[in-house]
């Protein structure tokens, strides 16, 4: 339970488990499992939009040559993406960038909730994982026609992408992409349920997403070249 003017959407929790089959629980242990088996350069932590780029063709197109590793889990909120981070996702390894995208699902949260929940999510992960780059995407629009949902998704960016301009090794990725069109639909050719992607709106930000990694991780591998021939 959160505190007296402590923010819920910062307060780390795992999912309750109401269907009874455990499935979040075991998720989460597999991925535990996988970072003391794995050495990824790049780790996607985040809600049903990471999750699912794991089953597009825009994953093993553009990602796994890139030695990632996916930690999405449908559903998640930021207090749950928190808790999942403080119990074992980041132990044994040590990627190079840590890509996150969570908020979309914090319904019951303010706009600044939302983005505080992010930000002890990037305040952890910086203090946890030092030599990591953090690429925090925005919340991308949802809904076939105008919503308050994208109004307040739009509200949470803002504050991201403000907070991150304090914090060193940390950058904001727009998500925008041109989803909403002139007359403010969203075409479900991008995101078949007017919230998650098809592979064309994967594609639509993954090309740029994947053209910033490569650009982390060449410049951090040229860094550490400099390292060792000093």
């Amino acid at each position: 339970m959160a505190g007296v003017g402590e923010n819920p959407a910062a307060v780390p929790v795992p999912v309750e488990d109401v269907q009874g089959d455990g499935r979040w629980m075991c998720t989460h242990d597999r991925y535990v499992a996988a970072a003391h088996e794995k050495e990824p350069d790049v780790l996607f932590i985040g809600d049903s939009l990471i999750q699912l780029l794991e089953q597009s063709t825009i994953w093993n197109e553009m990602f796994v040559p890139l030695h990632s590793l996916n930690f999405g889990i449908g559903g998640d909120a930021t207090q749950h993406v928190l808790w999942r981070v403080q119990n074992g996702e980041l132990e044994n390894i040590s990627p190079k960038v840590i890509v996150l995208l969570v908020g979309t699902n914090n319904h019951e949260h303010t706009v600044d909730q939302v983005a505080g929940g992010v930000e002890t999510i990037v305040k952890y992960i910086s203090e946890k994982q030092p030599q990591s780059h953090i690429v925090v995407m925005g919340l991308p629009p949802r809904g076939q026609k105008p919503n308050h949902l994208r109004k307040k998704n739009s509200a949470v960016n803002t504050l991201i992408a403000k907070f991150l301009e304090t914090i060193p090794n940390a950058d904001y990725f727009s998500t925008d992409a041109d989803y909403v069109q002139s007359d403010g639909l969203i075409d479900c050719r991008d995101m078949y349920d007017y919230l998650h992607f098809t592979v064309n709106g994967y594609r639509k930000i993954c090309e740029s997403l994947h053209d910033n990694l490569v650009e982390l991780l060449t410049k951090q591998g040229v860094e550490s070249c400099k390292k060792i021939d000093q």
